[in-house]
């Protein structure tokens, strides 16, 4: 419908791009603790819009753009036409002829997609079933303030193979690192994904193996939005998988460890770590609102 650039999944972004965005974000972070930050969204509107629950997507976003001198309008599913049938196209045609940006927090990836397909107005992914890509660039950014690029660096994926594991798989694709999945049977990503990633991800059964000589080691919780039902049974099969002392012991000695949040302690992550004076998870958390800042000039300005 037009020729505004999307935010869907990290491939709608270049290589040269995503480490652009990176250096920006941590620039505008650095600008906001100044008290000098530019009002470079003057007078921009986000919409978003919310079908799954929300704490750090929603601060970050709504945030973000206030302090780049735009506003926010918050839209649940449950309290717009799109919670009560309106098809997916009529409503990105509507809000998108009265908003600067979109962002969509949900489901269905297709939605996703079906909704930036309509809009005249570029679209960014907030959360999906099949990815989280604003969580990875929050991920990216703390990695380089801390350790600087990621290229050729190890990362070991733990537990469920979910939207955030898909993400990360994009991220090796694009930034050139190996990416180890550490599942079990039947909690691999996506099969289509890890072949088109190709020498970048793999998949290890055995933790300890694929935590062996890695510089980041990521985690998440086990039974994701819509998956609670499961959790006993998800706990069960992926305790192998916990991020905790052991694991990070056989890391890199200078390795890193994160996890977007919300955890579970004592579950996929232990309560010491996550806890930990040098923990860099609340950097982490904290850079969701710099990088989506940094994303939402590139789309609105480029």
């Amino acid at each position: 419908m037009s020729a505004h650039r999307h935010f869907l999944t990290l491939m709608d972004l270049s290589s040269d791009e995503i480490r652009a965005l990176i250096a920006r974000a941590i620039e505008l972070k650095a600008q906001h603790r100044a008290g000098t930050a530019p009002r470079s969204l003057e007078g921009k509107v986000l919409a978003m819009i919310f079908t799954k629950a929300s704490t750090r997507t929603r601060v970050s976003f709504e945030a973000g753009i206030a302090q780049l001198g735009g506003s926010a309008l918050f839209l649940s599913g449950q309290d717009t036409q799109l919670g009560r049938g309106e098809p997916i196209e009529d409503s990105a045609r509507v809000i998108s002829s009265m908003v600067d940006i979109v962002m969509i927090r949900t489901f269905a990836h297709a939605d996703v997609e079906d909704f930036a397909a309509h809009s005249s107005v570029p679209v960014i992914n907030g959360l999906t079933d099949d990815y989280h890509p604003c969580q990875i660039l929050a991920d990216l950014q703390t990695y380089f303030e801390t350790r600087g690029d990621i290229s050729g660096r190890k990362v070991c994926w733990l537990g469920d193979g979910n939207n955030v594991c898909h993400s990360w798989m994009n991220a090796a694709r694009q930034l050139d690192f190996e990416l180890v999945v550490a599942c079990p049977e039947g909690y691999d990503p996506d099969p289509t994904l890890l072949e088109a990633c190709g020498q970048h991800a793999s998949i290890e059964r055995d933790p300890s193996a694929a935590a062996e000589g890695a510089h980041l080691l990521v985690t998440d919780v086990w039974a994701s939005m819509g998956q609670e039902s499961e959790q006993a049974a998800r706990a069960a099969v992926l305790a192998p998988y916990q991020l905790n002392r052991a694991l990070l012991d056989r890391a890199s000695s200078d390795a890193l460890y994160m996890h977007c949040l919300p955890a579970h302690r004592g579950e996929e992550i232990t309560a010491e770590l996550i806890d930990a004076p040098d923990s860099v998870i609340w950097q982490e958390a904290e850079n969701r609102l710099h990088a989506q800042k940094a994303l939402m000039e590139l789309l609105l300005t480029a």
